[in-house]
Formats: structure tokens, C-alpha cells, sequence
């Protein structure tokens, strides 16, 4: 997917997706109400300020990616915004509601985007929330999200939205996290393949002795 949004343009792309499914009676969204459900405290990780620049210059580049556009009503002097996907992305309402919540509040296990995302889209149960992840992943003009390594301590595995490029996983980008599971794999094979040499070793050595009885 060529298509690599700033964080500011994630939240900014997200909040519209939220908002125009959570409160379409004000949807499309006004600047003033887009600054404020990108800062808004609920539902939203990271919490942070943008101003209205910030805002703006977002909408300049989604609008430049074909992701929004600019709506004028009549009767009204304040410049609205809408959001848009491609006509080949084919997104349906679940599809929308877990990449919105991705986008807004990052990284989730399955069962978190089901209860989180449940305000945009009722999913029947967690095999519904997977299918939809693993449509997302395998879509021929993606993939739009990708399943990150299981942190330690942790039972099951998040998924990001890839909209963004590489997620962070614990301070370290997917890429690097992979690098090191892979080195420590690698390290444990090594470690295996030294104790099966010592236990030869001494098969070996054992071997020689109970011949010796017989010599």
C-alpha cells in the first residue's frame, strides 16, 4: 500500500470516521469540531493538543491522498469536512469501525477493539472482530493492518493499522521487534544444538566404555 499518514493525520483521519458513524447529526465536521475530537481525553490514545494550524495542514495532505474533501452548505459561512476511501478499499461498517478505533487509540487485542469499537459497529462475537482483521490484512489493496508480536507478559497479540506505516511496539518499531524475536530464536536454537552435542558427547563417551568391557 503506497500510503504512509503522519500521526496527526491518523487521528485526524480517525475522528472523522468515528464521528460521522457516533454523531452524524453534526457530521460533516466544522474545524472547530474536528480540533476538538482530536483533543477530546475519552476514547483517544495518546491524549494531545493539536491546534487548528496543525488541523489543517492534516486535511491539506488527506485531501491530497484522496481521504477527504471540503464541503460547503448553503446557509452556512463555516467550511465543513468529510472524510472518503476509495472506491477499490470496498470498506464496510466493521471494517471502518476497527480501523477507526486503531487509528485513534492505537494498537488492541481483538476483544478490546470489540468493546471499544462496539459504539460504531455491534459485532456478533470475537470470531466476527477476527474475520474482519484477518479481511483487512489478506485485502489485495492493502494490507491495512498487521498482527503485532505478543508483548512479554502479555496472553494475546494487538493489531495496528498500517494506514501509518510501522507501528512502535514497546519503544521499537515492528521491524526491529522482529529482528530480536529472531535473534533470540536464534540464540535458543544455538543453545539447543550445544546441549545436544554435549549430551552426544557423553552417549558417545558411555558407548566407549561399555566396548571396552568387551575387548
Amino acid at each position: 500500500m503506497n500510503l504512509e499518514l503522519s500521526n496527526i493525520e491518523c487521528r485526524v483521519f480517525g475522528c472523522m470516521i468515528e464521528k460521522s458513524i457516533t454523531t452524524p447529526e453534526y457530521y460533516p465536521l466544522s474545524l472547530n469540531s474536528l480540533v476538538n475530537a482530536c483533543n477530546q481525553k475519552s476514547n483517544r490514545h495518546p491524549v494531545i493538543n493539536l491546534d487548528d494550524s496543525e488541523v489543517l495542514d492534516a486535511l491539506d495532505e488527506l485531501r491530497g491522498n484522496h481521504l477527504c474533501f471540503r464541503v460547503d452548505t448553503a446557509g452556512s459561512r463555516v467550511p465543513k469536512f468529510k472524510y472518503a476511501t476509495p472506491e477499490n478499499w470496498e470498506f464496510s461498517g466493521k471494517h471502518l469501525a476497527i480501523i477507526s478505533e486503531l487509528l485513534i487509540r492505537g494498537p488492541q487485542t481483538p476483544g478490546e477493539l470489540r468493546s471499544r469499537g462496539d459504539r460504531m459497529y455491534s459485532f456478533l462475537d470475537l470470531d466476527e472482530v477476527e474475520s474482519t482483521l484477518e479481511s483487512l490484512q489478506s485485502h489485495e489493496e492493502g494490507p491495512f493492518v498487521e498482527k503485532l508480536p505478543v508483548q512479554p507478559g502479555k496472553k494475546e497479540a494487538r493489531f495496528a493499522q498500517l494506514l501509518g506505516g510501522t507501528q512502535e511496539v514497546e519503544g521499537i518499531g515492528v521491524a526491529e521487534c522482529r529482528e530480536v524475536l529472531e535473534k533470540n530464536r536464534i540464540e535458543e536454537l544455538e543453545n539447543e544444538m550445544e546441549t545436544l552435542k554435549a549430551e552426544i558427547q557423553n552417549l558417545q563417551s558411555a558407548f566407549a566404555k561399555f566396548k571396552e568391557q568387551f575387548d
